[in-house]
């Protein structure tokens, strides 16, 4: 009997550990149940005494713990300890700067990518009383003064200061209204393309708030129908569809026009600051130098080729140009958020000057004191500076474009070096006086590893999270995992790629391919990264498809040469690209040649559309998800910085516009959009397909109600995502 209970125990692992090893990934595990979800560490923040930091669990209290040992310190705040609470948990939370107050977010709606409304309460440790901010329903970036006595935001367009010590509140701005006049918020276009959603800014000595007023009723306004549909659900729309308007400038039309005001609280007075005549300008960012003596006004021209930094005399609105950066292209982005001071007064920019991305050091005059980094690398951010030890932080793809590192450097460089250890993508996050850090690491094979280390010499305290059940449910399962490679174009051009094997692949055998890909301006889905870890790309492997992401020319950290190839021609170099990589895939004994497919959403969506153009009877199928048909029907801000106006280039948006080319595609093709995308709206894809009908061209369409640019909601990622699965499986065969 002892024999065959032991044989009876033996034949069940047995069986057991068969079944793991060929479970297989389902949709269900990707988009409803989170399987592969990786865990991180959420609302972090460092305390003021640098030794210790914050966090927000479960959704109900803060917790704050020790840096050198990482145990538990205390419970800063609970709410199920808070007497007849009006809420029973939060989303965010916000301290004062002497941290004995808290501001907690809760009820969050979004708005778009990055706006939203919210309910707001504050906590105060002191007298243990929560308070709600205001009566009148939700708000939009409630804020903090400085001195912990104040906290603004934005209500109706308008914006509110309420006195924390007599709970008065008052109303500092009154001509807001919507589709007209915003006031401390971005409108559209300044929110998706310089990417912030607060416009104001307190003074550091809570005098003052810096304001931006966009003045948006010549913007051209887009409409979309909104039916009853789902989520969200819009029930008087049952039998009319209603309708969404809204301010959205396309390329060459009117943009807001844009002020900046100086708002002193004390005697609640506004003050116009002189920004020039010109009003066809961007001002992307305000701040103040550490002394409070100065509002920092950033003006962009249109172009967004010169940057020029005024400084205001935050009490007349007199200003003057301190200093001007240029670029014969355009000014990235990141210039904006890297624009740091320090606590002298000095401050840090990263500039494109050298055709690399490096940290330049200014004195508080505007002189440049230093180049910090140089050489052939781009540094990819900017973490701030130690006073105490003269050290400056930064991050890095300098070992390879595939991956970040964290680097230090002081002003002579006699001390520098690399804090990170690990080969794939590093991210840190430093304590508020830099002795200690914590680092985020991921690559391919490795979902986030979460570390506290000593700044001094790199040690690793402790971890904070190394997702080991993800870890090991991806090997037990045996997940097919990324491999790295390189490719030379017919121009001598080498391109970085990876490919997913299909499970159980068998190197005499001929796969299906997909090419899946982004190939915006500046981006990167070549990354050796964890990135959205196990997904699609995955399941599609193990369903036996050759999955192959390639990064064209365009995309990120490999210099501004490399990255600005595609001014004014959007589409040109990155589809050539494509269609390059495709014909370098067909070489590939592996792979069948003649069922290749292309993929992409957005951006890429727009490139699969012209890959298909361009390459004739080489894609069986592609599949675009809200793909730009033309970039006459985008934005603003970002068309006209790679591709000037409309008005300016026109060669430039027409020869390399999907609608001109619609009657080449070969293939088979599934175009998919959400009827409400504010971003790239559903005329992209209504122009596309009337093109390709009356050129006789057959494709298969999906149009999602009420979806904006994401298409996600209830069952929403399901059903895609099960369309495209089958649309392979039937095409490529």
């Amino acid at each position: 009997m002892k024999k065959l209970l032991i044989l009876l125990v033996t034949f069940l692992i047995s069986a057991s550990l068969q079944a793991q090893q060929t479970q297989k990934i389902s949709l269900e595990d990707i988009f409803v149940k989170g399987t592969f979800r990786a865990q991180s560490v959420y609302g972090l923040r460092s305390m003021n005494d640098g030794i210790h930091y914050s966090t927000l669990e479960g959704r109900t209290k803060i917790v704050k713990y020790s840096y050198k040992t990482g145990d538990e310190v205390e419970v800063i705040f609970d709410i199920k300890e808070v007497k007849d609470a009006p809420i029973t948990s939060f989303l965010n939370y916000q301290f004062s700067d002497d941290e004995t107050k808290i501001l907690l977010t809760t009820k969050r709606q979004s708005i778009y990518r990055h706006s939203y409304t919210a309910e707001y309460y504050v906590w105060n440790s002191v007298t243990r009383e929560l308070t709600e901010l205001s009566d009148k329903g939700a708000q939009q970036l409630a804020t903090f003064s400085p001195d912990g006595n104040y906290i603004a935001y934005v209500r109706d367009n308008n914006i509110f200061i309420k006195n924390l010590k007599f709970g008065s509140t008052h109303q500092a701005t009154t001509d807001g209204k919507f589709n007209e006049i915003i006031n401390g918020a971005p409108d559209w276009v300044y929110e998706e393309e310089f990417g912030f959603n607060k416009a104001f800014w307190w003074s550091p000595d809570s005098k003052f708030v810096g304001y931006l007023r966009f003045d948006e009723r010549e913007v051209p306004e887009f409409s979309m129908p909104m039916y009853a549909g789902a989520a969200p659900s819009y029930t008087d729309n049952e039998l009319y569809p209603g309708k969404y308007t809204f301010k959205y400038p396309k390329a060459g039309e009117k943009n807001s026009v844009v002020e900046v005001y100086s708002y002193e609280v004390k005697s609640k007075t506004g003050i116009k600051v002189d920004i020039g005549d010109k009003t066809n300008i961007y001002i992307p960012r305000l701040q103040w130098t550490p002394d409070a003596n100065n509002l920092v006004v950033m003006r962009l021209n249109r172009h967004q080729n010169q940057m020029d930094i005024l400084y205001a005399n935050p009490y007349t609105g007199d200003t003057r140009n301190f200093l001007t950066e240029k670029n014969d292209r355009y000014i990235a982005e990141d210039f904006l958020d890297a624009f740091t001071y320090l606590e002298n007064g000095n401050f840090v920019v990263k500039s494109e000057r050298d055709g690399w991305s490096h940290l330049y050091l200014y004195d508080k005059q505007g002189f440049e004191m230093a180049q910090l980094t140089q050489g052939e690398f781009d540094v990819t951010d900017f973490y701030g500076y130690d006073s105490a030890r003269e050290i400056f932080y930064y991050q890095a793809a300098a070992e390879s474009p595939l991956q970040r590192e964290v680097y230090y450097t002081s002003l002579d460089k006699k001390v520098q070096g690399k804090l990170s250890v690990e080969n794939g993508t590093n991210r840190a996050v430093f304590s508020s006086n830099f002795k200690y850090y914590i680092n985020y690491f991921s690559n391919s094979k490795t979902p986030a590893y979460i570390s506290l280390h000593d700044t001094k010499d790199g040690e690793q305290i402790r971890f904070l999270q190394d997702n080991t059940v993800l870890k090991n449910t991806v090997q037990r399962m045996n997940i097919p995992q990324k491999e790295f490679f390189s490719f030379t174009t017919s121009e001598g051009i080498d391109l970085n790629g990876w490919m997913l094997k299909p499970t159980g692949f068998d190197p005499a055998k001929k796969y299906p391919v997909l090419m899946t890909q982004y190939s915006g301006p500046n981006s990167q889905s070549v990354t050796d990264s964890w990135g959205r870890g196990v997904g699609w790309n995955e399941y599609l492997a193990q369903e036996g498809f050759l999955v192959v992401c390639i990064d064209p020319r365009g995309t990120g950290a490999r210099g501004e040469e490399f990255r600005k190839i595609t001014y004014m021609q959007l589409g040109k170099y990155e589809s050539d690209d494509q269609v390059e990589a495709a014909k370098y895939l067909t070489t590939l004994p592996y792979v069948d040649a003649a069922n290749i497919a292309i993929f992409g959403w957005s951006y890429g969506g727009f490139m699969t559309l012209l890959a298909m153009e361009k390459g004739g009877e080489l894609f069986k199928a592609g599949i675009a998800v809200a793909p730009v048909t033309s970039w006459r029907f985008y934005d603003t801000v970002y068309t006209e910085r790679y591709m000037r106006t409309p008005q300016e280039n026109p060669e430039g948006y027409d020869d390399n516009s999907p609608l001109t080319h619609a009657g080449d595609i070969k293939g088979q093709l599934l175009i998919v959009h959400g009827s409400a995308d504010d971003n790239v709206h559903v005329q992209n894809t209504y122009e596309m397909t009337e093109k390709m009908v009356q050129s006789g061209v057959q494709f298969d369409m999906a149009i999602y109600t009420n979806r904006n640019h994401g298409i996600r909601g209830g069952n929403t990622s399901m059903h895609l995502y099960t369309k495209m699965t089958n649309f392979l499986k039937d095409k490529l065969q």
